[in-house]
């Protein structure tokens, strides 16, 4: 997703853009690591020496309710955020450096099972978790030596 005008696209949102906002939504834009609220404060505080995280957190929560993010049902022990992205795909959790990658999914669900006969399916949500490619190679590596 590409926002030229961010003023704009809040706006159109229902969203009132203060500063604080236009750059938390700029960063989650601009970043697409699925941050927790901890890793927005922490990557903005610099900038802006009066962001809280209770604000961060407030943000978060309005950008959920007007459907500018959605939030990642991956890791139990933080929220984790996405910007919304209507095509489908799902999202894999690294065991061991914690990262969350994208994944892109194409599942016809109607030949998914005969579970889902005479059923609507709103969403799908596909969630994996294992170790990635980068952690992989370092153990390997480690076992070389």
């Amino acid at each position: 997703m590409v926002v030229n005008n961010i003023d704009v696209y809040l706006r159109d949102k229902g969203v009132k853009p203060s500063y604080q906002r236009k750059r938390i939504f700029e960063y989650m834009m601009n970043n697409h690591n699925h941050p927790s609220v901890n890793d927005i404060y922490e990557a903005l505080i610099n900038e802006i020496p009066t962001l809280s995280k209770a604000t961060v957190y407030n943000t978060m929560n309005l950008f959920l309710e007007h459907k500018l993010i959605e939030i990642l049902p991956i890791d139990t022990n933080e929220a984790r955020y996405d910007v919304f992205n209507p095509k489908e795909h799902g999202h894999f959790k690294c065991d061991v450096c914690g990262k969350i990658f994208d994944v892109n999914i194409k599942v016809n669900v109607e030949e998914l099972s005969d579970d889902l006969a005479g059923f609507r399916v709103d969403s799908e949500v596909y969630n994996f978790h294992g170790v990635c490619r980068e952690c992989q190679e370092k153990a390997q590596e480690e076992k070389a030596i």
